[in-house]
């Protein structure tokens, strides 16, 4: 007995290889289109990024460089925009912090203590400077705290976000204060 072996025509393999193509250009479109969702409410900020605070406390400035280097948990990336403030004193049960620059002056008006900063993506550097360091009260230069709001990617600065207020950081970028990453 003889086997007969069956032939497509060749318009149906045209015709199914066409539809295999579409179809899988219409998931690749379908995929593609989920990346694109941006979810900012129309606030300007970003609700699906997470920033994050790190909190350093019992930080000293010391004679030998008045100066000291806060290591981060994990590297951050280098899109990432970096706040520092420093907890300053409490009012009615409140912490105050300021933002860094912050600076101090004497009553005639020179220059009496400045905390500055810069970073990168594995830590920050606060600096302390002024003409006479050394005879700054211990309140300025020993058991600072000061917490490091790290905010993703660079859309901070075109945002409404008054940065020199702590609260208002926190409350427009959903930061959890319980979350807060102690560091020592």
């Amino acid at each position: 007995m003889k086997s007969k072996i069956y032939k497509f025509p060749k318009n149906n393999i045209k015709v199914m290889s066409k539809k295999i193509t579409l179809v899988l250009a219409f998931i690749g479109m379908i995929t593609l289109q989920s990346c694109t969702v941006n979810e900012d409410n129309g606030n300007g900020i970003d609700n699906d990024t997470i920033a994050e605070v790190f909190e350093y406390g019992n930080v000293n400035f010391l004679p030998n460089s008045y100066s000291v280097v806060l290591t981060f948990p994990h590297s951050i990336p280098s899109s990432d925009m970096v706040l520092v403030y420093r907890l300053s004193g409490t009012f009615q049960g409140e912490d105050v912090w300021k933002p860094l620059p912050e600076t101090y002056y004497f009553a005639d008006g020179t220059l009496d203590l400045r905390y500055d900063y810069d970073f990168t993506r594995f830590d920050t550097q606060i600096n302390m400077e002024g003409f006479d360091l050394a005879s700054v009260s211990a309140g300025y230069r020993l058991n600072q705290i000061f917490r490091v709001v790290v905010i993703p990617g660079f859309f901070g600065k075109n945002s409404q976000v008054d940065f020199n207020d702590y609260n208002a950081v926190i409350r427009a970028y959903q930061i959890d204060e319980s979350k807060i990453v102690k560091v020592q």
